[in-house]
């Protein structure tokens, strides 16, 4: 029985592959248009494919989304294979979540009709290798249902299954930390514990950042109104230490928002940095920090007729060896990011804003920075009696001390980061009280101030010899 029913499989298959090989295209298309006709005639099921994305794989589906949502839900009593999740959430009983396997079927009941959910993963296989990784992999969902309920799945059920969507995303919502790798997002849920209120910066100047967050997220129709798309740009510039990370965490719990954090270093070109964009989510801070050591952006107007004049005086394998490393690296370029920023792409979604940091302002291209690009520029500088006062208060819970007059003097006379004062307000031990950190303090600030004069007259003794040097060079 057994040899029989594999001859007459091996016999199939030979017969399929001349089918295939010598029959024409257009003759093929028919037969299985009429294969499919009489399937159609035999089999009582219709069934629907919802795949990951849309768009010549541009766009991730919102339908593919909400469906995730639905079945990640519902699927841990009623799937038989499942994979497990460790996530870390405060106020969470169960932390390992249980959701529905790749290639696994479920089945769902509404209004006493069966349907059937199943997941598919395709990988393909492929030789090339590549620093990138590959971004096809395919993943899709099936719904299976009888004909005869065509009417009620397709205009009730669906409907239901994407307002249920709706709902326990609202019940489970949890702000995402997104990193990339080429083209796709992975995420992490974010945690950071900074707000505005233990932000230290000047009050006026945290209050006209949260004036214009303000604006800005109910400014829907006031930007449709004025023809411009609904993001807005932030520039955080500063030394290192200055709070850049942390602002961007507090505005990211103060409007609710996702944080991407876009390594511009992995993304290949300019075309993988698009599909990143896209596939952002709405409600969204779009973060490239360091954005002047991401990638050569500055210079590359600079740089490109210098590279030109310099590549026809080399030889065939020095252009070789510099196309390879160009080939290892990223191709992004300055003119791909602007026009991601403030493009036409720039209008793929809404309500994101984008933030840039930097340690040297000065290094990046005025095109980059220039406003309706980077609408705000923040200067987060050295640490201030009004900033000090604000990290007093979350490292050490005093609102008053008598040393405060001195801290006060030595602030304006030294430049120490908030990063610097925090580390030495914080207590050391549980026996350090707040009297020993701020007598550390005083001390650390005393002993900088004497540094940096010393510094600065070693500078001014300097630069009179170079002076002189120069008068007796004239003379």
């Amino acid at each position: 029985m057994w040899t029989q029913a594999g001859s007459l499989m091996a016999s199939t298959m030979f017969i399929y592959a001349m089918f295939m090989r010598l029959v024409p295209s257009t003759l093929q298309a028919r037969v299985r248009w009429y294969t499919n006709k009489f399937t159609t005639l035999v089999y009582p099921y219709i069934r629907i494919t919802f795949h990951e994305f849309t768009g010549e794989r541009l766009m991730k589906s919102e339908a593919y989304t909400a469906i995730q949502t639905y079945l990640g839900e519902h699927s841990s009593q009623r799937a038989t294979r499942l994979k497990g999740e460790l996530i870390k959430v405060k106020d969470t009983h169960n932390p390992l979540v249980l959701s529905m396997d790749d290639n696994e079927e479920i089945m769902d009941e509404f209004q006493g009709v069966k349907v059937w959910w199943s997941s598919y993963k395709i990988t393909p296989k492929t030789q090339s290798f590549s620093i990138h990784p590959s971004s096809d992999e395919r993943r899709y969902y099936k719904l299976t249902f009888h004909k005869g309920y065509r009417t009620l799945i397709t205009e009730t059920y669906l409907k239901h299954v994407l307002e249920e969507a709706k709902t326990i995303e609202t019940k489970n919502r949890k702000l995402k930390l997104y990193t990339n790798s080429r083209t796709r997002w992975s995420h992490v849920v974010f945690e950071h514990p900074a707000t505005f209120e233990t932000l230290a910066i000047r009050p006026k100047e945290k209050e006209g950042i949260i004036n214009d967050l303000v604006k800005f997220k109910s400014g829907k129709s006031y930007y449709a109104k004025i023809g411009k798309a609904w993001k807005r740009g932030y520039l955080l510039y500063g030394p290192p230490g200055t709070g850049k990370s942390t602002m961007i965490a507090a505005m990211a719990n103060f409007m609710n928002y996702d944080v991407y954090d876009l390594e511009l270093t992995a993304v290949k070109d300019n075309s993988d940095l698009r599909k990143l964009l896209i596939n952002t989510s709405n409600k969204s801070i779009i973060v490239i920090e360091d954005i002047d050591c991401s990638l050569d952006l500055t210079g590359q107007r600079k740089k490109k007729k210098e590279k030109v004049e310099g590549r026809e005086g080399k030889s065939s394998s020095s252009k070789g060896d510099d196309e390879d490393d160009e080939d290892r690296g990223s191709k992004v370029t300055l003119s791909g990011l602007l026009n991601v920023i403030d493009g036409i792409w720039s209008a793929c979604g809404g309500e994101r804003i984008m933030i840039f940091t930097t340690n040297f302002v000065e290094k990046l291209d005025p095109a980059l920075i220039r406003r309706g690009r980077m609408d705000k520029h923040i200067e987060l500088s050295y640490c201030c009696y009004e900033a000090f006062k604000v990290l007093v208060k979350n490292y050490l819970d005093v609102e008053s001390h008598h040393l405060f007059p001195r801290i006060e003097k030595l602030l304006e006379e030294t430049k120490i980061t908030p990063a610097d004062v925090a580390e030495i307000l914080m207590p050391k031990s549980i026996d350090e009280e707040a009297e020993t950190c701020l007598h550390s303090l005083v001390e650390f600030l005393e002993m900088t101030e004497r540094k940096q004069f010393h510094g600065q007259e070693n500078k001014d003794i300097k630069h009179d010899e170079e002076v002189v040097d120069k008068i007796g060079v004239i003379n």
